[in-house]
């Protein structure tokens, strides 16, 4: 969800990457969203109609890591009542995303090596090994630099993995973005809970465009979950989303006019949709996300006293984009 360049930038990736049957990679923070560009791989790839499986590799116990990825047979093991089928034989047809995979203990990830390197799984207890037929797409939130350390992920593995690599960016990267969040998430919670739709103060708005955002998307969605329970007031105000990481720099003086966060969420697209007519000065109503977006516009520009370039870099779009918008909004 975006329409900032870099969000743009990875859906055009997604798009490419997506057809062919190259193993894929996602890198990112906390909280980035890996799973969904996972999840949107899958559903524009040729297997979109088989199962995307999705394993947390740091969860399984090297013990139980054999069974649980390729299976066993019935008495392969005291607690082997029954033939099991593993997540390999479990995701033929589809896609395996193995989520959290620099957090594997290296000899579980020289049992995978072997894995991916025959294109088939001996199941426990079994006397021959079954084909693999599935998509990997793998993620780890590990630094780059720790990814490439021996001593912590076998580089043939690595090569194995990564012959894709899709780098997801954080929500700091990105602060165009967050309006389309905020109004996105803020209009599920209303809903989910029954609330009233409400708006967000200017200066709430102002902290929330500087926030740095540590937990990334994750943490921005339930920040506005917190928000629409506790919130009392007439708005949402900067309390009520109970931010507990840093803001980057400081709110602007003026003040501002008092902006929406709870109608017109666009999912996919990042494209604004005005309540009603063409977009003109003031024109925006309370409620919308175009209203989010003019004044996320308006705030930027006068951080930096209408200097354009620095705008668009802050609000992560290109100085064309901006443009575009200045003209939408009337600013």
């Amino acid at each position: 969800m975006g329409d900032s360049i870099a969000m743009r930038e990875l859906a055009h990736l997604i798009a490419s990457v997506a057809p062919t049957e190259a193993n894929v990679m996602v890198l990112g923070e906390n909280g980035v969203g890996k799973e969904l560009v996972a999840r949107a791989i899958h559903a524009q790839s040729r297997r979109a109609a088989g199962t995307l499986l999705a394993v947390d590799m740091g969860a399984l116990p090297e013990s139980t890591f054999e069974s649980e990825l390729f299976g066993h047979r019935k008495g392969a093991f005291t607690d082997a009542r029954a033939d099991r089928a593993g997540r390999f034989q479990a995701a033929r047809g589809g896609s395996l995303f193995l989520d959290e995979i620099g957090n594997m203990p290296l000899g579980a990830q020289a049992k995978l090596l072997t894995a991916l390197e025959r294109r088939e799984v001996t199941p426990m207890g079994a006397d021959k090994p079954e084909a693999i037929d599935a998509r990997i797409i793998s993620a780890t939130n590990l630094d780059e630099a720790r990814l490439f350390d021996p001593a912590v992920f076998r580089p043939d593995l690595l090569f194995r993995l990564n012959t894709i690599v899709i780098r997801v960016p954080p929500l700091r990267a990105r602060p165009g973005d967050i309006p389309l969040l905020l109004a996105h998430y803020l209009k599920l919670y209303e809903a989910q809970y029954q609330r009233p739709a409400r708006t967000v103060a200017g200066a709430a708005l102002d902290s929330l465009l500087r926030h740095d955002w540590p937990g990334n998307v994750r943490a921005l969605r339930h920040a506005c979950e917190r928000a629409v329970i506790l919130g009392q007031g007439a708005q949402y105000g900067l309390a009520d989303f109970a931010l507990g990481g840093p803001v980057a720099g400081t709110v602007a003086a003026a003040a501002s006019p008092a902006i929406g966060a709870s109608a017109n969420a666009c999912v996919g697209t990042g494209a604004g949709t005005p309540a009603s007519g063409p977009a003109t000065a003031g024109a925006d109503h309370p409620g919308t996300l175009d209203a989010l977006e003019r004044q996320a516009i308006a705030s930027t520009l006068a951080r930096f006293n209408g200097n354009i370039s620095h705008a668009a870099k802050t609000l992560g779009v290109s100085r064309a984009a901006l443009y575009r918008k200045l003209g939408k909004h009337g600013i």
